[in-house]
């Protein structure tokens, strides 16, 4: 059997990538010319489906052909796997790496020992979140970051303040979800919330409470002590 020499197996490779690099431009000018909106393409790259390219701008997915000439925003489905390819690429996007956290915008409640780590983003006005901290107060052993994220009204973004500005932010948070006494009113550096809420727009948090544990598992909704207790003991595996 002849071999083929090293060189040209490289020459190969880099037109290869030269031409796939030229594809992606041309779509990408194409897209913009046609689609003003489209003028800040991050990624385009194949999908499965033959002759489909995912278009990507920050973590928002279309679809087009080669030529551009048709633009798709919706769902791609691998039926015979079963699964939402979208969903599944935007949930890669949007994973939070809980190392990564920038715990410094958050205030820390301790239980017990604090062995256990999870991070939480919740709206002062947010009843569901109240109810998930009654049920809270049955977990032990565990350091909660508590990440203020005001998003459901200007009230929201004014208790935020108060809170986050108070003297003592874990009574004053205490009052507002378990008792519901309003805290008082304070004023400070409150660019740590604007972190906040640009952070949850980076990563797609658009609901609360959502929690994140230390395997970087994501979970939206009040779930239940008992559901947090089966998390917090996976992320420890």
């Amino acid at each position: 059997m002849k071999l083929i020499p090293s060189a040209l197996l490289v020459a190969a490779a880099l037109t290869l990538g030269l031409g796939a690099h030229a594809q992606d431009a041309n779509l990408k000018k194409t897209l913009a010319e046609r689609i003003p909106q489209l003028d800040k393409i991050d990624e385009i790259r194949p999908t499965p489906m033959q002759g489909l390219y995912e278009v990507r701008i920050g973590t928002d997915l279309f679809y087009s052909d080669a030529k551009g000439n048709y633009l798709i925003q919706g769902e791609l489905i691998d039926t015979k796997a079963r699964r939402n390819l979208t969903e599944d690429r935007i949930t890669k996007l949007t994973e939070v790496q809980f190392k990564d956290l920038p715990l410094q915008d958050a205030f820390t409640v301790v239980r017990g020992k604090g062995e256990r780590k999870l991070a939480v983003f919740e709206d002062p006005n947010c009843g569901y979140c109240k109810r998930f901290e009654r049920d809270m107060q049955k977990v032990d052993n565990v350091t909660i970051y508590m990440f203020l994220y005001p998003i459901l009204s200007p009230d929201s973004a004014e208790k935020s303040r108060n809170i986050w500005c108070s003297k003592d932010k874990v009574t004053a948070w205490h009052d507002m979800m378990l008792r519901d006494k309003a805290p008082a009113a304070a004023s400070c550096d409150v660019t740590a919330l604007q972190r906040n809420l640009a952070l949850g727009k980076k990563h797609k948090i658009t609901g609360t409470p959502t929690l994140i544990f230390e395997d970087n598992s994501r979970v939206p909704g009040a779930i239940p002590a008992s559901e947090v207790e089966k998390h917090l003991a996976a992320a420890k595996r």
